[in-house]
């Protein structure tokens, strides 16, 4: 909001203290409901630790969070690109069945068009949806490696958005129902890709900074490094 105001002598911490006095500030409710049931009978290796990024298409990851509306709760399943955060397919679904996924993950081939991915790799968390027969397939054909990790650290990036989308959008805003929930998940994502600044991305946007670094060379772009875990007793 400081950069968009360009005031003089308004930063970010002056337009952050402005706002606190004014009682604007965000309540983060406990997470009491749970979106994650791990499966233990199929295994994929965590592929990501350590890994460097240098342009969209080589890792995607996602996750399913809740959203209540009154008495009844929703699922929300979102798919990003790490290297830019764009999110680049979600979908909402009344259940935690699998076909909320497939739906996201067809609206990512349909954003990023179904070519022969190279070196993508489409890291989640062990929930069931992901290992769905269906879901296993579109990945398979679509070239795709599969990453999953044990632990909610490991998924991290698309942890960030859950939170982002839910706590600063759509609880800012009055929905009564499926269809109210629906319609503002939409205008979410809408704004999160096209006008939320990162500072990871240099203050720009998802959408600017993927046109951005389309022009560079790949010896000019960004690089960015995923985690890695450090041993637990390295040799010295």
């Amino acid at each position: 909001m400081a950069l968009d105001l360009r005031c003089k002598g308004w930063g970010r911490d002056k337009t952050e203290a402005l706002l606190l006095q004014g009682g604007y500030r965000i309540n983060y409710p406990p997470n009491y409901k749970r979106t994650t049931y791990a499966q233990h009978h199929l295994h994929y290796p965590n592929l990501i630790e350590g890994l460097e990024l240098n342009n969209i298409n080589q890792l995607v990851q996602t996750d399913i969070t809740y959203y209540r509306v009154g008495e009844r709760f929703y699922y929300v399943v979102f798919l990003i690109d790490v290297y830019s955060r764009r999110i680049v397919g979600y979908a909402l679904n009344k259940t935690l069945e699998a076909e909320g996924n497939i739906k996201a993950l067809r609206m990512f081939f349909s954003c990023r068009g179904r070519c022969k991915f190279q070196e993508l790799i489409h890291h989640s968390d062990k929930g069931g949806q992901y290992i769905d027969e269906e879901y296993r397939g579109l990945l398979t054909d679509g070239n795709i490696q599969i990453s999953m990790c044990d632990v909610a650290w490991k998924n991290a990036y698309t942890e960030r958005v859950n939170r982002t989308i839910k706590e600063e959008y759509l609880d800012g805003w009055e929905i009564k129902d499926y269809r109210s929930l629906s319609q503002c998940l939409k205008k979410a994502v809408v704004h999160y890709n096209s006008k939320r600044r990162h500072q990871s991305l240099g203050w720009k946007s998802p959408l600017q900074f993927e046109l951005e670094v389309e022009k560079l060379t790949p010896a000019g772009r960004p690089k960015m490094k995923i985690y890695k875990e450090k041993e637990s007793n390295p040799q010295i």
